[in-house]
């Protein structure tokens, strides 16, 4: 190989020497070397660039399930309940409860609910186990239920009997004044009985409605034209 390589100082082109050649081609052998790690760390700094410069995009926010789990529990404890003028509404009393966060329903062992009415009537439901909502004024009851209303006076002075709610399964609504059942259950007034297959009861409307095989007893009540020991004595002699 031959070359001609100008002379700057002579202004005339002279043939570069055989050692200059060789010193020419060990320098390029010696960048070869090198040539492959200048390459990759271009090709290193060029992908660094492109992926601090790349449009990023949220990731999808993952939905959290809440579960049917227990967030508090309670053990041989007495809930009560006022009204805005600092009145006992109601008053909730079990072995232990569990509470469910994700539908607000408070699990009772051998629940005692009690609840007053506006007029002042008590309403007392007990069950091996009950379920109410946050507010207390919804109750299914399980085992053993009962639901029992004092006897009292309604609005015209007129007398209101004892009246009580026996089965396995109760669902109370406490502020209407309503129980409903679709087992069997036994319903006791005063002194009067009756059993159905379902029932439901307004006290509201006084009505009740049971449905299947349904049984009444009634008991008579005394004769107010009874006569009196005096009345029945026999005339003395």
């Amino acid at each position: 190989m031959t070359g001609v390589l100008p002379d700057p100082g002579q202004g005339r082109s002279v043939a570069p020497s055989p050692g200059a050649w060789r010193n020419f081609l060990h320098l390029w052998d010696r960048m070869a070397i090198y040539m492959p790690v200048l390459l990759m760390g271009s090709l290193a700094l060029s992908t660094y660039w492109l992926v601090r410069n790349a449009p990023t995009f949220s990731a999808p926010e993952v939905v959290k399930e809440s579960g049917h789990e227990v967030d508090y529990f309670m053990r041989k404890f007495t809930i009560k309940t006022f009204d805005e003028n600092g009145k006992l509404k109601s008053e909730v009393y079990g072995t232990e409860a569990r509470h469910f966060q994700d539908t607000d329903i408070l699990e009772i062992d051998q629940a005692r609910i009690h609840s007053i009415s506006i007029d002042g009537r008590l309403t007392t439901a007990t069950a091996n186990r009950a379920y109410t909502n946050g507010d207390g004024s919804e109750v299914q009851l399980t085992g053993n239920a009962r639901v029992v209303r004092d006897s009292s006076k309604d609005a015209n002075g007129k007398e209101m009997p004892r009246l009580e709610f026996r089965g396995e399964f109760l669902h109370a609504f406490l502020n209407e004044e309503r129980v409903q059942s679709h087992k069997p259950v036994i319903l006791i007034r005063g002194t009067d009985q009756f059993t159905g297959d379902t029932f439901a009861y307004d006290n509201l409307d006084q009505v009740a409605n049971l449905k299947g095989r349904v049984r009444g007893v009634l008991m008579p009540k005394s004769s107010s034209a009874a006569a009196s020991p005096a009345a029945a004595k026999p005339p003395a002699r």
